[in-house]
């Protein structure tokens, strides 16, 4: 094999390789956008049923009641409040307050809720006047059922602060707050706005926009033609070349 032959037959290798490997990252991101869809599908209608108050959580599978509305009437258990430090909000860092939720409503027994009760503005992410944050004793608010999330590598806990967490780890957040915790996050909703800094600000709920995957699917699409056209022109482009400057055949006859 010539030298030439074989460069083009190794650069065809490279390009088909990259082309291949750039198609699978496009249909994995068309994937992901089928997921979104999916979810926001899910948020969009248990989010629409009517409100129902929180006792009717009880013993029910998280799969089934996440997303969903509730209305939840609660004693606070600010001494045993947790930060979810290094949070943002509006551009403005912060934390978020963990504050377990004894609820009126049901039979719970000693386990709590544990509440996303808001936003609190914090230059270094931990910490802020938990006083003025503090709320009334007896909560009322509606509430959004997210779950925790999967348990993930690393340190829960920050070693500057005894109450703050990096993670939202369920065990690890029951000892902290000192109660037993019911499966299941709540979001409380409400006004978004940081109109006194000192003071929480509820957490948007998760936006159900489709993301950025269709986008990214086009773009690794393209690379893949980038690379195929890209070979074309590296092979066609030489012959070319040789057949318009080869000499013409003398006239016979």
């Amino acid at each position: 094999m010539s030298r030439r032959r074989a460069t083009t037959f190794g650069f065809g290798v490279l390009a088909l390789v990259v082309a291949a490997v750039c198609v699978r990252l496009g249909f994995w991101q068309l994937d992901r956008l089928a997921q979104r869809r999916a979810r926001n599908a899910i948020v969009q209608s248990r989010s629409a049923r009517p409100l129902e108050s929180v006792a009717v959580l009880q013993g029910q599978d998280t799969t089934a009641i996440h997303w969903r509305r509730v209305h939840v009437r609660g004693v606070a258990d600010y001494a045993g409040e947790i930060v979810h430090a290094t949070r943002s909000q509006a551009g403005s860092p912060g934390v978020h307050l963990l504050t377990p939720v004894r609820p009126l409503d049901g039979e719970w027994g000693d386990t709590a809720l544990l509440v996303i009760r808001g936003f609190v503005y914090a230059p270094d992410g931990r910490t802020f006047d938990r006083e003025k944050a503090r709320g009334d004793d007896t909560l009322e608010f509606d509430a959004l059922v997210t779950s925790f999330p999967p348990r993930r590598p690393g340190a829960v806990t920050m070693p500057s602060n005894a109450r703050a967490v990096r993670l939202l780890d369920r065990d690890t957040l029951a000892t902290l707050t000192g109660h037993p915790l019911a499966p299941f996050v709540l979001l409380a909703l409400g006004d978004t706005a940081m109109v006194d800094i000192t003071k929480p600000a509820r957490v948007p709920p998760p936006s159900l926009t489709e993301g950025p995957h269709q986008s990214y699917a086009l773009q690794w699409f393209g690379f893949a033609l980038v690379f195929v056209v890209g070979f074309a022109a590296f092979v066609w482009g030489p012959r070319r070349r040789d057949d318009d400057g080869a000499p013409d055949e003398p006239p016979t006859g």
